[in-house]
């Protein structure tokens, strides 16, 4: 075995359903090479680090699982839609988080550079833009 260090925001992890770790080269096509690699994510779990340095121009949502979005640097506000309407959460300090439940459609606003870890069950993404 040959231990690497690797840059999250350069190589993703794909952790598989039995618990291993795949590392995933950043690419234009990563998310085609992930569907197409990882048997269209099913029961596998992306971890990635972005940074921001404006509003996310989309909304998103998870149906296979919860997503865990944390604050690395910066400040964000994370927004929610559920059935009771739209909540959103400001995440100030370094370590914070939050749980996106399965299938809640979210976005984020930020009006200055952030970075953020996500934990997220990739299988069914969908993706719609800002209203």
């Amino acid at each position: 075995m040959t231990l690497k260090a690797r840059k999250l925001a350069d190589s993703f992890a794909v952790m598989k359903p039995d618990q291993r770790v795949a590392p995933v080269e950043v690419s234009p096509s990563l998310y085609e090479d992930l569907d197409r690699d990882f048997d269209l994510f099913k029961g596998h779990s992306l971890v990635a680090e972005y940074t921001f340095t404006q509003d996310w121009p989309n909304w998103e949502r998870h149906p296979a699982g919860d997503e865990i979005v944390m604050l690395l640097s910066g400040q964000v506000e994370m927004r929610l839609r559920t059935e009771a309407g739209e909540e959103s959460v400001l995440l100030q300090e370094s370590g914070e988080y939050v749980i996106v439940p399965a299938g809640i459609w979210h976005t984020a606003k930020t009006s200055t550079p952030s970075r953020m870890l996500f934990i997220t069950p990739g299988e069914g993404t969908e993706h719609r833009e800002n209203p």
